[in-house]
């Protein structure tokens, strides 16, 4: 199947949209384009035998529909669905996407999306107008935050969120958004993998979190799909597209079809909790209840994670780690810098128990931790 060939739309002028982008290593350039997904060709979709042999009644048969055309039919009934959820949203310094949450006028989109802007303008996928928003709260530790409508329209759409338990490898997924501010622009691919632990870059709004259980996606993730939905084929919202991955070896383009989505459930636990009390008190994420920074050894080689204060009360307070021990593994997972300590805590669930190794005055010790939440 074949689109049909659109005339090339000019790229709008105005706020630039905003969206990290992570940086590839070399060695995973082997997966970039090496999975096609979509319609078929007509070779493999079927029809109703036009043999007169193949109808036992006086009058003909219909033509059995194509697996093709029908798998068509289901890409344009979730985004009839989904798309008027999903809105474009501006800010003095850039724009993005967001999601339409609940009736009332709150959209969940991404806290770098925001950035450090407190109003913004909203455009609704059905209509033109402008309309005004308020930012209600921000967690750039999970990238997520909400902003409200300051007059929310009637018949406003709110997003279904799906079961991030049952994604799955293989899935059919949809990405709505403004990619390169073309508002309501879809694209198409599969959930490549689940479960990604993901360090988006510091740098501009991007606030540098570490995002663990992230949903991996073929879909094509452009700068101002930020904040937007990925969708699958029920009408669900089964993550937030936040982050593209970026190709060292093309001055840091776009590595085709490897794209991030914070998975729904984080999105609600958080948009929650904003919307309450406008802050977040249990984000679902493992903490040991410690500051720390990278340590150095004496070749000044990162070397581990220093301990610099330790919450009285917390998982590490508990297990007698203190000031000055240097982590050197949680679990498994070897520990190098603090930015390493980050991603092995993102991998894992407040209440689990862990084998924290550490060292102190020079020898190695270990810990057991019951992990607190962040």
């Amino acid at each position: 199947m074949h689109p049909k060939k659109e005339p090339t739309r000019p790229i709008p002028t105005g706020p630039r949209p905003t969206g990290p982008r992570l940086l590839l290593p070399g060695a995973a350039l082997v997966l970039a384009g090496a999975l096609a997904t979509g319609c078929s060709s007509g070779s493999s979709s079927t029809t109703a035998s036009s043999s007169p042999s193949a109808s036992t009644s006086g009058s003909p048969s219909a033509p059995a529909r194509s697996s093709g055309n029908q798998l068509q039919d289901d890409y344009q009934k979730v985004i009839a669905n989904v798309l008027p959820s999903v809105v474009q949203i501006t800010t003095p310094s850039g724009l993005g996407s967001g999601i339409v949450y609940d009736s009332k006028g709150d959209i969940v989109t991404n806290a770098h999306v925001v950035g450090s802007a407190k109003t913004f303008t909203v455009t609704l996928a059905n209509s033109g107008k402008a309309l005004q928003a308020t930012l209600v709260g921000s967690f750039p530790e999970s990238d997520l935050a909400v902003i409200k409508l300051d007059s929310p329209p009637g018949g406003l759409k709110p997003a279904s969120f799906g079961d991030s338990g049952k994604v799955e490898v293989g899935q059919i997924t949809l990405a709505m958004g403004s990619p390169l501010g073309l508002s309501s622009s879809v694209t198409q691919g599969i959930v490549s993998a689940t479960g990604r632990t993901v360090s988006e870059p510091n740098g501009g709004n991007s606030p540098g979190a570490t995002i663990g259980n992230m949903v991996q996606t073929s879909a094509a993730i452009n700068p101002g799909n930020s904040g937007g939905a990925l969708v699958n084929l029920s009408s669900q919202v089964i993550g937030i597209n936040t982050l593209a991955a970026t190709d060292p070896e093309m001055n840091g383009g776009a590595a085709p079809g490897i794209g991030f989505a914070i998975p729904a459930a984080t999105i609600t636990n958080i948009a929650d909790q904003l919307i309450k009390d406008g802050k977040v008190g249990n984000s679902g994420r493992a903490a040991l209840g410690i500051s720390a920074r990278t340590s150095f050894n004496a070749d000044f080689q990162p070397a581990g994670a220093v301990i610099v204060s330790v919450t009285p009360g917390g998982p590490a307070d508990a297990a007698g780690l203190q000031p000055g021990d240097v982590i050197t593994k949680v679990g498994d997972t070897a520990v190098t810098t603090l930015n390493s300590l980050t991603t092995a805590l993102a991998a894992l669930q407040p209440g689990a128990k862990v084998t924290v190794t550490y060292e102190r005055e020079g020898a190695a010790r270990t810990a057991e931790v019951t992990l607190g939440s962040l």
